[in-house]
Protein backbone atom coordinates (compact mmCIF):
# COMPACT_ATOMS: atom_id res chain seq x y z
CA UNK A 1 0.00 0.00 0.00
CA UNK A 2 1.54 3.45 -1.24
CA UNK A 3 2.56 5.59 2.15
CA UNK A 4 -0.30 8.21 3.13
CA UNK A 5 -2.96 6.41 2.02
CA UNK A 6 -5.55 4.68 4.07
CA UNK A 7 -6.15 1.10 4.06
CA UNK A 8 -9.60 0.12 2.35
CA UNK A 9 -12.35 -2.01 3.95
CA UNK A 10 -15.33 -3.83 2.35
CA UNK A 11 -17.99 -4.22 5.20
CA UNK A 12 -20.36 -6.99 4.11
CA UNK A 13 -23.82 -6.36 6.35
CA UNK A 14 -27.62 -6.77 5.90
CA UNK A 15 -28.81 -3.83 7.57
CA UNK A 16 -32.26 -4.54 6.91
CA UNK A 17 -32.21 -7.93 7.99
CA UNK A 18 -34.79 -8.40 11.25
CA UNK A 19 -33.05 -10.35 14.26
CA UNK A 20 -35.61 -11.20 17.08
CA UNK A 21 -34.78 -9.40 20.26
CA UNK A 22 -31.63 -7.31 18.07
CA UNK A 23 -30.94 -4.38 15.78
CA UNK A 24 -28.45 -5.62 14.23
CA UNK A 25 -28.77 -2.24 11.74
CA UNK A 26 -27.91 -0.24 14.67
CA UNK A 27 -24.48 -2.17 15.86
CA UNK A 28 -23.31 -2.02 11.80
CA UNK A 29 -23.68 1.70 11.89
CA UNK A 30 -22.03 2.42 14.94
CA UNK A 31 -19.06 0.08 14.12
CA UNK A 32 -18.70 1.35 10.33
CA UNK A 33 -18.68 5.06 11.89
CA UNK A 34 -15.85 4.01 14.60
CA UNK A 35 -13.64 2.39 11.68
CA UNK A 36 -13.95 4.76 9.41
CA UNK A 37 -11.75 6.64 12.03
CA UNK A 38 -9.47 4.75 10.64
CA UNK A 39 -9.91 3.12 7.35
CA UNK A 40 -11.81 3.90 4.37
CA UNK A 41 -14.81 1.86 4.33
CA UNK A 42 -17.67 0.61 1.75
CA UNK A 43 -20.77 -1.34 2.84
CA UNK A 44 -22.21 -3.91 0.57
CA UNK A 45 -25.13 -6.77 0.90
CA UNK A 46 -23.52 -9.95 1.43
CA UNK A 47 -24.81 -11.02 -1.87
CA UNK A 48 -23.16 -8.54 -3.70
CA UNK A 49 -19.72 -9.33 -2.01
CA UNK A 50 -18.07 -12.04 -4.63
CA UNK A 51 -18.91 -8.86 -7.06
CA UNK A 52 -17.22 -5.78 -5.14
CA UNK A 53 -14.29 -7.27 -3.46
CA UNK A 54 -11.80 -6.79 -5.75
CA UNK A 55 -9.49 -3.36 -4.76
CA UNK A 56 -10.26 -3.25 -1.19
CA UNK A 57 -7.35 -4.72 1.16
CA UNK A 58 -9.43 -6.24 3.43
CA UNK A 59 -12.99 -7.44 3.85
CA UNK A 60 -15.11 -7.23 7.02
CA UNK A 61 -17.66 -9.60 7.52
CA UNK A 62 -20.44 -8.99 10.01
CA UNK A 63 -24.07 -8.75 11.08
CA UNK A 64 -25.03 -10.62 7.53
CA UNK A 65 -27.38 -13.00 8.60
CA UNK A 66 -27.32 -16.55 8.20
CA UNK A 67 -26.00 -18.16 5.61
CA UNK A 68 -28.47 -20.21 4.68
CA UNK A 69 -30.18 -17.54 3.52
CA UNK A 70 -28.19 -16.83 0.42
CA UNK A 71 -25.81 -20.00 0.16
CA UNK A 72 -25.03 -19.75 -2.87
CA UNK A 73 -23.98 -15.99 -2.62
CA UNK A 74 -22.00 -17.02 0.13
CA UNK A 75 -20.06 -20.04 -1.63
CA UNK A 76 -19.36 -17.47 -4.42
CA UNK A 77 -18.00 -14.82 -2.36
CA UNK A 78 -15.54 -17.47 -0.16
CA UNK A 79 -14.62 -18.97 -3.59
CA UNK A 80 -13.58 -15.08 -5.30
CA UNK A 81 -11.93 -14.37 -1.90
CA UNK A 82 -9.62 -17.10 -1.82
CA UNK A 83 -8.51 -17.04 -5.62
CA UNK A 84 -7.73 -13.37 -5.10
CA UNK A 85 -6.45 -14.05 -1.71
CA UNK A 86 -8.80 -11.37 -0.41
CA UNK A 87 -7.89 -10.83 3.57
CA UNK A 88 -11.46 -11.60 5.55
CA UNK A 89 -12.39 -10.97 8.77
CA UNK A 90 -12.78 -13.20 10.27
CA UNK A 91 -10.06 -15.49 7.91
CA UNK A 92 -12.92 -18.23 6.38
CA UNK A 93 -10.41 -20.81 8.26
CA UNK A 94 -12.67 -20.99 11.26
CA UNK A 95 -14.12 -24.42 12.44
CA UNK A 96 -16.91 -23.12 14.65
CA UNK A 97 -20.16 -22.09 13.45
CA UNK A 98 -18.43 -20.84 9.96
CA UNK A 99 -18.15 -24.11 8.78
CA UNK A 100 -21.57 -25.44 9.56
CA UNK A 101 -22.47 -27.31 13.20
CA UNK A 102 -20.10 -30.37 12.53
CA UNK A 103 -18.08 -28.72 15.28
CA UNK A 104 -20.69 -29.60 17.94
CA UNK A 105 -20.77 -33.69 17.26
CA UNK A 106 -16.95 -33.36 16.73
CA UNK A 107 -16.33 -32.02 20.65
CA UNK A 108 -18.33 -33.75 21.66
CA UNK A 109 -17.15 -37.35 20.68
CA UNK A 110 -13.67 -35.58 21.67
CA UNK A 111 -15.20 -34.96 25.56
CA UNK A 112 -15.48 -31.05 25.79
CA UNK A 113 -18.28 -29.87 28.19
CA UNK A 114 -20.69 -29.13 25.52
CA UNK A 115 -24.13 -30.54 25.14
CA UNK A 116 -24.20 -34.01 24.21
CA UNK A 117 -24.67 -33.57 20.50
CA UNK A 118 -25.07 -36.51 17.69
CA UNK A 119 -25.76 -36.44 14.02
CA UNK A 120 -26.01 -40.04 13.10
CA UNK A 121 -29.03 -42.40 13.73
CA UNK A 122 -26.75 -45.28 15.14
CA UNK A 123 -25.44 -43.50 17.07
CA UNK A 124 -28.56 -41.81 19.47
CA UNK A 125 -28.09 -44.30 22.10
CA UNK A 126 -25.36 -42.35 23.00
CA UNK A 127 -27.44 -39.00 24.35
CA UNK A 128 -28.66 -39.15 27.86
CA UNK A 129 -32.08 -39.76 29.00
CA UNK A 130 -33.91 -36.83 28.66
CA UNK A 131 -37.46 -34.91 29.15
CA UNK A 132 -37.10 -33.68 25.33
CA UNK A 133 -34.66 -33.47 22.48
CA UNK A 134 -33.88 -30.85 20.32
CA UNK A 135 -32.92 -31.60 16.49
CA UNK A 136 -31.81 -28.84 13.98
CA UNK A 137 -29.91 -28.93 10.81
CA UNK A 138 -25.99 -28.90 10.71
CA UNK A 139 -25.90 -25.89 8.69
CA UNK A 140 -28.71 -24.28 10.19
CA UNK A 141 -28.66 -20.79 12.10
CA UNK A 142 -31.12 -18.79 14.22
CA UNK A 143 -33.55 -21.25 15.02
CA UNK A 144 -34.36 -22.09 11.66
CA UNK A 145 -35.46 -25.25 11.19
CA UNK A 146 -35.76 -26.57 14.90
CA UNK A 147 -37.75 -29.46 16.11
CA UNK A 148 -38.91 -30.19 19.01
CA UNK A 149 -39.44 -34.15 19.99
CA UNK A 150 -40.22 -36.20 22.97
CA UNK A 151 -37.87 -38.86 21.81
CA UNK A 152 -34.56 -38.72 19.65
CA UNK A 153 -35.32 -39.99 16.02
CA UNK A 154 -33.32 -39.47 13.07
CA UNK A 155 -33.78 -41.08 9.82
CA UNK A 156 -30.94 -42.93 8.49
CA UNK A 157 -30.89 -40.80 4.92
CA UNK A 158 -30.46 -37.43 7.35
CA UNK A 159 -27.30 -38.37 8.64
CA UNK A 160 -24.69 -36.04 8.48
CA UNK A 161 -27.41 -33.50 7.84
CA UNK A 162 -28.76 -33.28 11.29
CA UNK A 163 -27.81 -32.60 14.65
CA UNK A 164 -29.49 -34.67 17.86
CA UNK A 165 -29.37 -33.17 21.29
CA UNK A 166 -31.31 -33.36 24.62
CA UNK A 167 -32.77 -30.75 25.87
CA UNK A 168 -31.05 -28.98 28.62
CA UNK A 169 -32.49 -27.76 32.23
CA UNK A 170 -30.41 -24.21 32.92
CA UNK A 171 -30.05 -21.53 35.02
CA UNK A 172 -29.01 -19.00 32.39
CA UNK A 173 -26.90 -18.66 29.36
CA UNK A 174 -24.06 -16.32 29.15
CA UNK A 175 -21.91 -15.82 26.21
CA UNK A 176 -17.99 -15.05 26.06
CA UNK A 177 -17.01 -11.82 23.67
CA UNK A 178 -13.11 -12.49 22.18
CA UNK A 179 -11.29 -9.94 19.66
CA UNK A 180 -8.71 -12.58 18.38
CA UNK A 181 -7.29 -14.59 21.46
CA UNK A 182 -8.25 -11.63 24.23
CA UNK A 183 -11.26 -12.02 26.19
CA UNK A 184 -13.12 -8.25 25.87
CA UNK A 185 -16.39 -8.73 28.12
CA UNK A 186 -19.50 -11.33 28.65
CA UNK A 187 -23.09 -10.90 28.90
CA UNK A 188 -25.58 -13.52 30.45
CA UNK A 189 -29.32 -13.58 29.63
CA UNK A 190 -30.91 -13.98 33.39
CA UNK A 191 -34.13 -15.35 32.29
CA UNK A 192 -34.02 -18.53 30.13
CA UNK A 193 -37.39 -17.30 28.02
CA UNK A 194 -35.94 -14.25 27.41
CA UNK A 195 -32.08 -14.95 25.20
CA UNK A 196 -31.36 -11.23 24.61
CA UNK A 197 -32.72 -9.67 27.46
CA UNK A 198 -28.60 -9.65 28.48
CA UNK A 199 -27.39 -7.80 31.34
CA UNK A 200 -22.99 -7.41 32.37
CA UNK A 201 -21.78 -10.68 33.23
CA UNK A 202 -18.74 -10.75 35.48
CA UNK A 203 -16.68 -13.87 34.16
CA UNK A 204 -14.91 -16.02 37.03
CA UNK A 205 -11.31 -17.64 36.27
CA UNK A 206 -13.03 -20.76 35.52
CA UNK A 207 -15.63 -19.19 33.05
CA UNK A 208 -12.72 -17.87 30.91
CA UNK A 209 -10.55 -20.54 31.07
CA UNK A 210 -13.70 -22.23 29.57
CA UNK A 211 -14.42 -20.13 27.13
CA UNK A 212 -10.49 -19.94 26.14
CA UNK A 213 -10.61 -23.81 25.67
CA UNK A 214 -12.91 -23.46 22.62
CA UNK A 215 -11.48 -20.30 20.94
CA UNK A 216 -7.94 -21.67 21.35
CA UNK A 217 -9.42 -24.76 19.74
CA UNK A 218 -10.52 -22.86 16.75
CA UNK A 219 -7.35 -21.77 16.06
CA UNK A 220 -8.43 -18.50 14.38
CA UNK A 221 -5.48 -15.58 14.22
CA UNK A 222 -7.38 -12.45 14.15
CA UNK A 223 -10.96 -12.24 14.62
CA UNK A 224 -13.99 -11.60 16.42
CA UNK A 225 -15.99 -14.68 18.27
CA UNK A 226 -18.30 -15.42 20.60
CA UNK A 227 -18.50 -18.56 22.83
CA UNK A 228 -22.48 -19.00 24.06
CA UNK A 229 -22.83 -21.49 26.91
CA UNK A 230 -25.33 -22.49 29.38
CA UNK A 231 -24.84 -23.11 32.94
CA UNK A 232 -26.54 -26.14 34.17
CA UNK A 233 -28.83 -26.82 37.31
CA UNK A 234 -25.84 -28.50 39.07
CA UNK A 235 -23.57 -25.53 37.68
CA UNK A 236 -21.25 -26.63 35.12
CA UNK A 237 -21.07 -24.56 32.05
CA UNK A 238 -21.61 -26.42 28.46
CA UNK A 239 -21.19 -25.31 25.15
CA UNK A 240 -23.88 -23.85 23.13
CA UNK A 241 -22.44 -22.61 20.16
CA UNK A 242 -19.25 -21.63 19.12
CA UNK A 243 -19.73 -18.67 17.14
CA UNK A 244 -17.11 -17.25 14.32
CA UNK A 245 -18.48 -16.15 11.13
CA UNK A 246 -20.75 -12.84 11.91
CA UNK A 247 -21.54 -13.05 15.52
CA UNK A 248 -23.69 -10.23 17.30
CA UNK A 249 -21.81 -8.67 19.35
CA UNK A 250 -24.41 -6.44 21.78
CA UNK A 251 -22.59 -3.72 22.29
CA UNK A 252 -25.55 -1.87 23.19
CA UNK A 253 -25.93 -3.72 26.14
CA UNK A 254 -22.16 -3.38 27.67
CA UNK A 255 -20.63 0.13 29.16
CA UNK A 256 -18.99 3.08 26.94
CA UNK A 257 -15.97 2.55 28.49
CA UNK A 258 -16.18 -1.23 27.27
CA UNK A 259 -17.72 -0.38 23.68
CA UNK A 260 -14.94 1.97 23.18
CA UNK A 261 -11.81 -1.10 24.59
CA UNK A 262 -13.86 -3.30 22.20
CA UNK A 263 -13.47 -1.16 19.35
CA UNK A 264 -9.58 0.13 19.98
CA UNK A 265 -9.00 -3.89 19.75
CA UNK A 266 -11.12 -4.28 16.82
CA UNK A 267 -9.17 -1.62 15.06
CA UNK A 268 -5.87 -3.02 16.22
CA UNK A 269 -6.62 -6.69 15.16
CA UNK A 270 -8.01 -5.42 12.06
CA UNK A 271 -4.24 -3.41 11.00
CA UNK A 272 -2.35 -6.62 12.23
CA UNK A 273 -4.02 -8.66 9.67
CA UNK A 274 -3.46 -6.18 6.89
CA UNK A 275 0.13 -6.05 8.01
Amino acid sequence: MPAGLRPSVLFVTDLAYEARGRRYCDEDIHLTSRLREDFDVALCHPRDAAALLEGFDAVVVRNSGPVLHYQDAYDAFCARARELGTRVYNPLTGRGDMAGKQYLVDLSRAGYPVIPTVDRAADLGLLPEAEGYVIKPKLGADSVGLQFVRTPALPPEADGTQLVQPRIDFRYEVSFYFVDHDFQYALNAPHPEQRWVLEPYEASAADLAFARAFVDWNTLDHGIQRVDACRTEAGELLLVELEDLNPYLSLDRVAPPVREVFVARMKASLKDLLG
